[in-house]
């Protein structure tokens, strides 16, 4: 029968779950709570939900391990996987070359991208070009930041927050024009909380894909890319999907 419980380690928090095999080996898993609606904290529980939640705790089920959640800012999750601190992490990371070097992924799980969002009041930003010389929110550590950084002449106005729920903040108030950030977390804040005061624009810029990280030379890839491949073909993956996206594009 599987267990579940709550408890705060210091200002961490730690979520436990357990599959209900005794001789499962228990793994630490890093997540990020602010990125909605991949993980964030429900107020009421007390509990970590959201699409990545729901994704671990099949994987874990389906790859035969139990696992501990801790939640930590974003720019921490890869360093604590290089020192051993967690063994996994799910928290929309991206699949990149740089990040290929120094942990292990799984198959990609979900097909992402970049996009603006600007106050309703805005219309002179259309494109990415027009935030040349703006103030614009992004995260830090994210490919989001990296982008902007990289494709902008001018981009001494672009400023890195802790969390997406303070760069959105800096939209409402006025502290900054726009943001860019991942594409599935500003469409969740324009539908939800900014409804009828911000709005996506534009396309998807740098196609991307988030993977499960690993730390490097991890025994457990092989497991989760297993897992997630059976989940796309029993048509869980695309249950849970639906859930938090609304349809599936078609071809996924």
């Amino acid at each position: 029968m599987s267990t579940k419980w709550l408890k705060t380690l210091g200002t961490g928090l730690a979520l436990t779950l357990a599959a209900g095999t005794v001789s499962a080996e228990t793994l630490r898993v890093a997540t990020d709570p602010s990125f909605v609606p991949f993980e964030m904290l429900d107020q009421e529980t007390g509990e970590m939900i959201g699409f990545d939640m729901e994704i671990i705790a099949e994987v874990a089920q389906r790859a035969g391990f139990d696992y501990t959640i801790n939640t930590m800012d974003f720019n921490g999750i890869i360093p604590a996987l290089q020192t051993g601190n967690v063994d996994i992490a799910i928290a929309g990371i991206t699949i990149t070359a740089e990040r290929e070097k120094i942990v292990d992924f799984s198959d990609p799980y979900y097909d992402s991208g970049l996009r603006i969002l600007v106050r309703n009041d805005n219309n002179d930003v259309t494109e990415l070009s027009d935030l040349e010389g703006l103030k614009i929110g992004s995260k830090i550590g994210s490919t989001s930041y990296d982008f902007l950084k990289k494709n902008l002449d001018k981009n001494d106005g672009v400023t890195p927050y802790p969390g997406s729920a303070d760069m959105y903040m800096a939209l409402m108030s006025g502290a900054v024009d726009a943001v860019f950030y991942d594409a599935p977390n500003v469409g969740y804040f324009a539908r939800t909380k900014g409804e009828g005061k911000v709005r996506t624009i534009g396309k998807l810029y740098e196609g991307q894909q988030y993977g499960i990280a690993l730390k490097n030379g991890s025994e457990w890839v092989d497991e989760v890319n297993n897992a997630i491949a059976s989940m796309q073909e029993d048509g869980t993956y695309k249950t849970i999907y639906e859930k938090w996206f609304g349809p599936m594009p078609e071809g996924k």
